[in-house]
């Protein structure tokens, strides 16, 4: 890569002052779980954080920003749990607002999902979750409070694209547009983008994931409540390893599969967290990326196979990469159909700006060999889903 922005540099300058507080992490902790505030019998989901934050201070080559990005993950955590769960509790008819047939988009992540996730998001009769509704969920606000949370989302984008410019021209966020479920979940694999946590890792492949989906239902009843009732159109790669937990909460879901090469798609990931995780980590380690995200991701995947056999063939459909990724107009109605949703002309108006690079981005080029990944051992990694892939390139 080449060296960093002149911003983020900066910005790690200015952090330094505070960037010995990581070796105290529990009374920063402290700190910010008072500002959050907490609601009473929530401590295990407090405590987990706790734990996150002080592996996260330990972390090889954090720098400052990464450090400040590590508190303000935590943060924002705790500080929507604890709104959420006062919201159900001064109004809790917001647990019986129904969440039926949801659609979740999943999949390896650079295989689609982020585009069938938008085409799905056209129909008036389907709800997607906001980038700006996910970083602070909430009920209807009054205009001069959601213009203020729009504008926090706005800046959050505006701040990853300085100190990442290319970040943009592989996965381009919008404050306003559609954003996966993976900024409300608790504990998805997001902090593994950013810093090298092995403790967290161990954690994680032991955690049962049942009540985070549960507290992900209350997430979309909260932004349900009180608006009009719509099917919902969740997405995120990382739900490809919890599919069990996830089909607990959401029975009724229709899971939409999206496939690629894994081959291209481990390859266009492990360039993507790169880009990313040079805002929190310096130097990279580029061949612990791939060692990292080829672990994570084919774990994922195996999981997911192994839950795919209890999903029902009607809940299930499977996107090849070739349906948006090749021809849309083609695959846009073929989507449409498998979900029981109606095409239009009201949709296919919007496709184009749907399926279109962002205006002024540049072509996203990566190299597996970058990351240290021979071709054969990411394809011995993927043998099982392999096989399915000729299945439904077949169909």
């Amino acid at each position: 890569m080449s060296s960093s922005p002149l911003a983020l540099t900066l910005a790690d300058l200015l952090l330094r002052p505070g960037f010995g507080s990581r070796r105290d992490p529990d009374r920063v902790f402290e700190r910010i779980a008072a500002d959050a505030g907490q609601a009473p019998g929530d401590e295990q989901f407090v405590d987990d954080f706790r734990s996150l934050l002080g592996w996260w201070a330990k972390a090889e080559n954090l720098t400052p920003v990464g450090w400040q990005s590590a508190q303000a993950f935590v943060r924002r955590h705790l500080a929507n749990r604890a709104r959420v769960r006062r919201l159900i509790a001064e109004h809790p008819e917001i647990e019986r607002e129904p969440i039926e047939r949801p659609v979740f988009v999943v999949g390896l992540p650079r295989t689609a999902t982020t585009v069938t996730h938008a085409v799905l998001s056209l129909s008036d009769e389907h709800r997607s979750p906001l980038l700006w509704e996910l970083l602070a969920p909430d009920l209807e606000l009054p205009p001069r409070q959601r213009r203020k949370a729009i504008t926090t989302g706005r800046r959050m984008v505006q701040g990853t694209d300085l100190f990442a410019p290319r970040f943009r021209d592989i996965h381009a966020m919008v404050a306003e547009g559609p954003e996966e479920c993976t900024f409300a979940l608790p504990h998805a694999l997001m902090p593994f983008s950013q810093a090298r946590i092995p403790e967290y890792r161990d954690w994680h492949r032991e955690r049962d994931f049942v009540p985070d989906y549960r507290y992900l239902k209350q997430v979309y009843q909260v932004l349900q409540y009180g608006r009009p009732c719509r099917r919902w159109v969740l997405k995120s790669p990382m739900h490809l390893e919890n599919l069990d937990a996830l089909r607990t909460v959401f029975p009724d879901a229709t899971i939409v599969w999206c496939h690629r090469d894994p081959v291209t798609a481990v390859a266009s990931f492990c360039s993507l967290i790169e880009h990313g995780m040079a805002v929190s980590s310096r130097p990279l380690d580029l061949t612990g990326i791939g060692a990292t995200w080829l672990d994570l991701l084919s774990r994922a995947m195996t999981r997911g196979l192994a839950a795919r056999a209890a999903i029902p063939a009607e809940q299930l459909v499977d996107a090849p990469y070739s349906w948006l990724g090749s021809d849309p107009v083609a695959g846009a109605p073929k989507l449409y159909s498998a979900v029981g949703a109606r095409w239009t002309d009201a949709e296919a108006a919007r496709l184009p700006g749907a399926v279109a690079r962002p205006k002024g981005s540049r072509p996203h080029r990566y190299d597996l060999a970058r990351y240290g990944l021979p071709r054969a051992q990411v394809e011995s990694a993927f043998a099982d889903y392999n096989a399915l892939r000729a299945e439904v390139d077949r169909a």
